[in-house]
């Protein structure tokens, strides 16, 4: 049997400050607000049971005003009776200016329920019209009601299922534009990720440049680790390969924030020791932590590309490959400390001899720290020599050999490396034409 709407205006004012949010999921029954304006109670409202038997309460308010007072967290469902007051004149429409006055533009016989979308956005909403008005109807589902319903033909069993559907549509709706929003974040952040990405700047050189970078974050593209490659103008070209410890956007950040100071005070003649130190200042004012450190390691290549500086901050030492030679680890005794780690350290420069014809791979300890096999062995510096030349002797140079290593380090780590992952080659070939 049909029951009048009951009045309940005693709700504290204080129970609408979260009215603007999403309804929490029903957990008891339903609550649903009417919003209609006829002074002498004549909408009625038909008793509602909810899909689990409960009864669906009712809220009633005359005005937007009120029903900002009554739209508490608790509230799942708005019912707004469309032939409330409240219609607005829009400039669309128009006539053009002329020797008549021109018309009064149209009523925008919508403007409450777009009040009411913007009041809840979180919450579903129906409207109520006269079978009569279905094309005003229609539209204000196309402004944003999920539904609407014909105040003629309106009973309890029809309502209560009007209402479930409205409360379940605008909850896939909700999720539907958080999972378009957050690809929409993943797709920018990943733009913002590969522009941060070095590019090498060795025009006119002879060298070649490969390099394979996987972050230990999932579904990141940086980590901590970062490395990069540029010719000055006196021929000389200069790489560098850096960690920082950890591995969340706070790290990522520091990498490429080191990695840009480095390219900038090497084109400005920073090497060595000057340069390793000015980076640890730079580290050192933009850490978020004192915790934090980064190791490095730093080659300088003579323009013949003969011999190199080397300079190694608590880095893993190159692997150099000559032809006819195995594959072995560079000299790394007499290296300084991580940067960030020893105020006033200092990092001997090394001087090593390359030869005519090699191949140079600075890595990321993440290369080496993969487990072999189930127990806790790790591949370690040996076993990367000896994966390199294994995969030297099948003939593999430049980006195969990178992707070749790496690829193993994952098969024998069982899955996915944890750390992050960089790694960086340049070979030469004597008599290689510069590019």
């Amino acid at each position: 049997m049909p029951v009048p709407v009951p009045r309940q205006r005693d709700v504290p004012a204080a129970e609408s400050g979260q009215a603007g949010l999403p309804p929490h999921l029903p957990q008891q029954s339903l609550t649903l607000l009417v919003i209609e304006d006829d002074p002498a109670g004549g909408l009625t409202v038909p008793e509602m049971l909810d899909g689990e038997g409960n009864r669906i309460r009712i809220r009633t308010a005359r005005n937007l005003t009120e029903a900002a007072r009554l739209l508490t967290p608790d509230v799942h469902c708005i019912l707004l009776d469309l032939s409330l007051s409240g219609g607005q004149r829009t400039t669309a429409g128009a006539p053009a200016a002329g020797p008549a006055a021109p018309a009064e533009p149209p009523v925008d016989e919508l403007a409450t329920l777009r009040r009411v979308l913007q009041l809840a956005p979180g919450h579903a909403v129906l409207v109520l019209t006269s079978e009569a008005d279905s094309e005003r109807a229609a539209e204000a589902v196309r402004v944003g009601a999920q539904d609407y319903l014909s105040r003629d033909e309106l009973d309890g069993r029809l309502l209560s299922r009007a209402i479930r559907y409205a409360v379940e549509r605008k909850r896939a709706d909700i999720a539907q534009y958080k999972l378009a929003e957050s690809k929409l974040r993943a797709q920018e952040n990943a733009r913002l990720e590969r522009g941060l990405l070095p590019t090498p700047l060795l025009e006119g050189s002879n060298l070649r440049f490969a390099a394979r970078y996987r972050p230990g974050r999932s579904r990141a593209l940086l980590g901590g680790d970062f490395y990069d490659a540029v010719r000055t103008p006196d021929g000389t070209v200069h790489a560098m390969i850096g960690d920082v410890c950890g591995h969340g956007p706070d790290e990522a950040a520091l990498g490429v924030e080191l990695r840009i100071a480095w390219r900038a005070l090497t084109l400005a003649g920073l090497c060595g020791d000057e340069l390793l130190a000015t980076l640890q200042e730079v580290l050192e004012v933009e850490r978020p932590h004192e915790e934090i450190f980064a190791t490095l390691c730093t080659v300088d290549i003579a323009p013949d590309g003969r011999r190199a500086g080397l300079c190694l901050a608590g880095h893993p030492a190159p692997l150099i490959a000559r032809p006819g030679q195995a594959a072995q680890l560079l000299p790394y005794e007499n290296s300084g400390p991580a940067l960030g780690l020893l105020p006033g350290a200092r990092w001997p420069r090394r001087q090593v001899e390359l030869g005519g014809t090699w191949s140079l791979m600075l890595y990321t300890d993440g290369l080496i720290e993969g487990r072999i096999g189930n127990g806790r062995e790790r591949l370690g510096q040996d076993g990367m020599v000896e994966m390199i030349n294994r995969h030297l002797e099948q003939s593999l140079t430049g980006e195969a050999l990178l992707e070749a290593a790496v690829t193993e380090a994952r098969r024998l780590n069982g899955g996915e490396l944890t750390d992050d992952v960089a790694v960086v080659l340049l070979d030469r070939t004597a008599g290689a034409r510069r590019r």
